[in-house]
This record gives C-alpha cells, structure tokens and sequence, in this order.
C-alpha cells in the first residue's frame, strides 16, 4: 500500500510508492568518466580559467601555476556576478534588482579521475576546509544574505565538466527552500523550545531504522520524508546551525563521514549522478537557536514529471527504511563497475 509522509521540518508531504519499490539495481542509472582531454581544471591548465582566490600550495609554487591541491576560482560564466549594487526597485506590483553576488569554483584535486568519495583524509579534508574559508569571507560582504555551497556530479545532475569540484553561490537573498526550512524549525522551537533538527536525530539514532552510519560528532541517515530514493541527509549531533560554527577539530568527522556516504551511495548506485547541497543559516544571526546545519545528499535515479510539478508532492518509489539498510549493509572495498571501465587520465 503506498504511504503518504509528511515533512516534519518543512510540512511538505510526500508519497512513498511501495508498490513501485526499486532496488538500487534497478534504476539503471549510471555515469561513465570521459577522460580529461584539455579539461581546464586539470594542472597545466590555469591559463583555462579566472585567477585563483584562493589555493592550497604545500610546495610553494606560483599561483595560477601547477603545484596546488585545490584552487578556488571565479565561475567562467557565473550565475550572479560580483560588482555592482543592488539597486532595489518596483515595477508597478512587480520587483527586481541587479544580479548581484557571488559564483565560485572549488577544484577540489588535481587527479582528474577521482571523486570525494576516493579521496584520502587530507583531500577531504580541504574541501571541508576551503567551504569553511570562502563563507567566512564572503560573510563580510553586506550585500550578501545567504552563501549556499553545493556539488553536481555527472551530466544528469548538472555538471559540465567531469573533473572533481563543487561550487559556491552567495545571493543578496535567502532562497526560498532554505526560508521553508527556517520557518518550519522556529514554529517548532515557539513550542517546544528544541531544535527540531536535534530532536530528529534523537529519535532517528535510538530507532536506528533510518541511520546509515555515525561517528562522534556526525550522522548520516535517510529522512523520514524523502524526496526521492536514496535522499540521505548528513547532520552534525551536536547543535550548530553553521558549517563555521562548528570546532575545528571536528572537521576531520565531517570530511570522512561525507566521503563514506558518498563511496557507499556510489557503490549501491552504481557510480549514479548526485546532488549535495549545504544548508545553513543565513549571514545575519536569524535561525541561530532553532536552525541546524545539515548536507542533503540526492542522486539522480528518478525524474520529476507532471504530477510532481503540478502537486509539489514527490513520488518515492523506495521506502527510506530499505534505502538506509542497503546502504549500512553496503561492502565499502567494492568499487562499482562503470569506475573501474572508466578510470583514465
């Protein structure tokens, strides 16, 4: 019988198709590496791209030369750009202003063939750790409202070039999933004065069904309501409604909590393209008691089509009680298929 399971943050109500149900084998999703033929991102290749912003040098080597480990650029053609004002005006009922903000590039490592999920402790790490730096910094900019750090993995989910990297956009408004989400955790805190955020994983870590993995300071489960199969949230245990907020000695958790996600969804999946987004508060204090920061993992196995659009609910084909076993029960020395058939350079 198909079951209909309502947001608890957000209230938006899903359906979870149980008469639909896939294994992961039978989405028949995968995504096939290309080679990194005149790929700008690639080491040799900075002349390709904007000055870097930032980059990580162990040796010392010049900047927008070979020798990094991860480079921070402007995107060639980014959604907002970052000169100008605002310029705020009416038209008639209507508004708009300049697109102003802020579109970053995060070359996550050199070796082309890699991802986050094949990553060594110290890779992953600089990730965590570049996120961390450009927020910071961008945070200083009053224009800015909300810094959104997030990941395209294969064609189907957006990318346009294969090489390992993630992007930044900071926006002079907070988007309207993030007030969703917002709005839904302060009406909880109004009444019952907790983090909803905390309470969900309280409940989620003592029932285990939906928990995928864990460590001291992070967890990874499949939430109760989920957009679509295989949606898996990774959430902080202890409360921090920002990626800065969090002690530095904890990034270590982070980094590898997201890597053995990310290698346990490409082994199950098939190597299948894959969203994460990185939700947080926004740049002013609002949300700081009652938000709770969190990564939302989505491969791209199903489509949205009509009924999704016209209705705002999402049909779920896989119950995120069977997503999260197949995901504990996953042997993460496996590599999947398509990456051993395409691992060139």
């Amino acid at each position: 019988m198909p079951e209909l399971r309502k947001d608890p943050i957000i209230g938006r109500w899903v359906i979870i198709s149980t008469e639909r149900g896939k294994r992961p084998s039978d989405f028949g999703v995968t995504m096939e590496k290309k080679g990194c033929k005149l790929c700008p991102f690639c080491p040799g290749n900075e002349s390709a791209t904007p000055p870097e912003i930032i980059a990580f040098r162990p040796n010392g080597s010049r900047a927008d030369r070979p020798g990094w480990t991860l480079r921070v650029i402007s995107n060639k053609f980014p959604a907002l750009k970052i000169e100008g004002d605002l310029n705020r005006e009416g038209h008639g009922m209507f508004d708009k202003m300049n697109g102003v903000g802020a579109h970053e590039v995060i070359i996550e490592s050199p070796d082309h063939s890699s991802d986050f999920g094949d990553f060594g402790d110290k890779t992953a790490q600089d990730v965590i750790w570049a996120y961390r730096m450009r927020i910071i910094d961008l945070k200083k900019d009053p224009r800015f409202r909300y810094i959104m750090v997030f990941k395209n993995y294969g064609e189907a989910a957006g990318a346009s070039l294969e090489h390992a990297h993630s992007q930044l956009i900071a926006t002079p408004i907070v988007p309207k999933r993030v007030t969703e989400e917002l709005e839904g955790s302060q009406k909880y805190y109004q009444f019952k004065e907790r983090c909803i955020f905390c309470d969900i994983i309280r409940q989620e870590m003592s029932d285990g069904e939906r928990v995928i993995s864990s460590n001291d300071n992070f967890v990874a489960l499949e939430p109760f309501a989920p957009r679509m199969p295989f949606e898996t949230w990774i959430l902080p245990t202890k409360h921090f409604s920002t990626l800065e907020d969090i002690p530095e000695k904890v990034i270590p958790d982070l980094a590898s909590i997201l890597r053995e996600t990310l290698k346990r969804l490409a082994v199950s999946l098939n190597n299948a393209p894959y969203n994460y987004i990185l939700h947080t508060r926004p740049v002013e204090n609002e949300g700081k008691e009652y938000f709770h920061f969190h990564i939302e993992i989505m491969p791209k196995l199903t489509k949205v089509a009509g009924f999704e659009w016209g209705t705002g609910f999402y049909i779920n084909p896989t119950a995120p009680e069977d997503a999260a076993k197949y995901l504990r029960e996953v042997n993460l020395s496996a590599v999947p298929e398509s990456l051993v058939k395409n691992q060139v350079h």
